[in-house]
């Protein structure tokens, strides 16, 4: 493939690594590449029916890179992530994200209310994971339509401006007194009865 390979002392693979265990082999690789919106757009106009995930602030990068792989196994076109306040793609996010985060393309959203009204002008229904919705998700009726599925974090949930841009909310129903799912879970859950509903329409 063309990479050079360079024998390098052990004290010199620790300092490019930092903390983070090499196990001997250290790969020096550009700055993660984000997307633009608009661009998700275009896969999602090239794709029937087109889907795509949208994270509010989700800081743990582990939780983004579990959202990411979800989202690439259930036929989700890209994910979208606020610039500020939000995990990016790390180390650690690619790492949880075993390799998906190189086939689906992320995008940062300067301002993650205005992409989702940009997103529902295009077609899209915003569609937003909220423990309080009074739909679950197995009764979205919009399952098989272009959606963008918008999860928030795990404490705070859905932030006030971001949930006004939904049209509308769903829970996943869950027995017993657990009160939330992290980010990860709750996209592959989410994703995985979108993916169900689109094989039997």
């Amino acid at each position: 493939a063309g990479i050079a390979v360079i024998d390098v002392a052990r004290p010199d693979l620790d300092r490019m690594c930092g903390t983070a265990p090499h196990q001997g082999l250290a790969l020096s690789v550009p700055p993660f590449r984000y997307a633009h919106p608009d661009d998700l757009l275009a896969r999602v106009r090239a794709a029937a029916p087109g889907l795509l995930v949208a994270l509010d602030g989700v800081t743990d990068p582990r939780n983004l890179g579990a959202v990411v792989r979800s989202a690439a196994a259930f036929g989700a076109h890209g994910v979208v992530v606020p610039e500020r306040r939000a995990a990016g793609i790390t180390a650690a996010a690619w790492k949880t994200s075993a390799g998906a985060a190189a086939r689906l393309p992320v995008a940062r959203a300067t301002n993650l209310a205005r992409t989702l009204v940009s997103f529902a002008e295009s077609g899209l229904f915003v569609v937003g994971l909220a423990a309080d919705a009074d739909t679950t998700i197995d009764e979205l009726e919009m399952a098989t339509d272009p959606v963008v599925l918008v999860i928030g974090s795990e404490g705070r949930g859905l932030s006030r401006l971001v949930e006004e841009r939904c049209d509308v909310t769903v829970r996943i129903p869950m027995a017993g007194a657990v009160e939330s799912l992290n980010a990860g879970v709750a996209a592959g859950i989410a994703l995985a009865e979108i993916a169900r509903r689109r094989r039997g329409a």
